[in-house]
């Protein structure tokens, strides 16, 4: 099964053929993944160098990971802010959240110039509390913001909040222009269009079944070898499986998606007539967006847990959250109750400890580099994404080669079976408490304090 975004992007568009590597075949740099972290790489690397020779593998097409099926909300790092100062200190955390903002920015003017047809709109974001246990979730970091001289979040008056966002479930927001919502994708096919016109050998249906170190570096594949001086895993979610020292880097969760026929006419009625993105205060938040030909996309987080880094065959079904999302939709808008939804799906989400992705040169190697980790928030943090890993690539001394993100993991989950264990008993309770709090009755302790476990890992949006 294709996600509907990449279903719908792989049958507007007429696109070069990419046949799987057969043969031996030498490179400059060779791209594992073909995703957004692994195009925008193959982008900014020829930017610098154009006479480099790139080859870019990628196991299924160009899209088919997190890059294709996530909710087309590109987001800053405003609201990472007390974590990035935590871990990076200020200097470094106000320095990340300025270009957080500054590469949603970027990818809208990269598009406009190469006629990337994504629907990217940036119309902004809205944070909200949809109950009155979240109302206020947001004021500290907004006040660590402000104290920065980075906030780019106003709390807007009641009546507006439940106007832009469509729905009177919303008791409180604060609005940042700083944001885009997108059709991934398009977004992520429209890279691999550009990356081939600009020299890169793409080779789909090509997995990488084995690496060896040395110089150059062999990384191997079914049919065939790519010897290449320097190599950029983009794996993401796939890294804990194929190289076992990240298994406990990362935790594979699913979000899982739902999206409505056409219904124009009724999503202006209730107000949603832009491309704000819209979120709630939850732990794993609620998001939603309206799209550039009338539909309404909502989805959830922390769903299905992977054990052990698996890549499980719901991945690539349906969402088997489907009944809750449809629930959910009506619960936010009881307009588009009855309108049916024309699919729904899900996918694994690489969630890091700290919730931040991180990168680093695999095993030490001088020549090896790898960044994966988003959680679940990547379509704006993959274009910086691909500015730290082709610096690396390039040896370039630089603010991203010298950034705290190229250290490698911060932080790692206990091993099995105690994370797979202990990360259903912590989405129950999470469930268990929110429920209570749209009740409005006090949570039991036990689960408020299984839930600050999330949060602890990075798992909540806001800090």
């Amino acid at each position: 099964m294709r996600p509907f975004w990449l279903q719908q992007a792989l049958d507007s568009a007429q696109e070069a053929v990419c046949p799987p590597l057969q043969g031996d075949t030498r490179c400059d740099v060779c791209i594992v993944g073909g995703g957004y972290t692994g195009l925008w790489t193959a982008l900014m690397l020829k930017e610098a160098v154009p006479a480099l020779d790139i080859v870019l593998i990628e196991a299924d097409v160009c899209g088919a990971g997190a890059s294709g099926r996530n909710g087309g909300c590109a987001l800053s790092w405003s609201a990472k802010y007390f974590t990035l100062e935590r871990l990076f200190g200020v200097a470094e955390a106000v320095r990340l959240v300025r270009e957080s903002e500054r590469s949603i920015g970027d990818i809208g003017t990269f598009c406009a110039a190469n006629g990337i047809d994504c629907d990217y709109r940036l119309d902004g974001t809205l944070y909200t509390a949809t109950n009155a246990a979240q109302v206020g979730a947001t004021d500290a970091v907004i006040a660590a913001l402000e104290q920065k001289g980075i906030n780019s979040f106003r709390r807007l008056p009641l009546e507006q909040v439940q106007r832009l966002a469509g729905s009177a479930r919303h008791l409180e927001g604060w609005f940042s222009p700083a944001a885009a919502t997108v059709q991934p994708g398009k977004l992520v096919r429209g890279l691999r269009r550009v990356a081939l016109q600009r020299g890169v050998r793409i080779h789909e249906g090509t997995a990488m079944t084995g690496l060896e170190h040395g110089a150059p570096v062999q990384v191997r594949t079914a049919n065939g070898t790519v010897r290449a001086d320097r190599v950029v895993l983009g794996l993401n979610a796939w890294m804990a499986r194929a190289f076992p020292q990240f298994e406990r880097s990362v935790a594979i969760v699913s979000s899982d998606m739902v999206i409505t026929e056409p219904c124009p006419e009724l999503l202006r009625e209730i107000g949603l007539d832009s491309g704000v993105s819209v979120l709630d205060s939850r732990i794993f938040v609620h998001y939603y967006h309206n799209t550039s030909d009338g539909r309404l996309m909502l989805g959830k987080g922390g769903n299905t847990f992977a054990y052990g880094g698996r890549m499980l065959p719901v991945f690539d079904q349906p969402s088997p959250y489907r009944p809750l999302l449809r629930e959910s939709l009506g619960g936010f808008f009881p307009a588009l109750a009855e309108v049916p939804l024309a699919a729904s799906w899900n996918g694994p989400s690489d969630r890091s400890v700290t919730g931040l992705p991180f990168f680093g040169r695999l095993d030490g190697q001088g020549n090896v580099f790898y960044g994966f980790g988003y959680s679940g928030s990547g379509v704006g943090p993959c274009h910086m994404g691909g500015q730290i890993l082709s610096s690396l690539a390039l040896g370039l001394d630089n603010p991203w080669t010298r950034s705290p993100l190229v250290k490698g993991p911060l932080g790692l989950f206990p091993p099995e079976p105690i994370r797979y264990l202990g990360s259903l008993m912590v989405r129950n309770a999470i469930r268990r408490k929110e429920r209570a709090e749209d009740q409005g009755v006090r949570p039991r302790r036990l689960d408020v304090r299984l839930a600050r476990f999330a949060a602890a890992a990075g798992k909540a949006d806001k800090g």
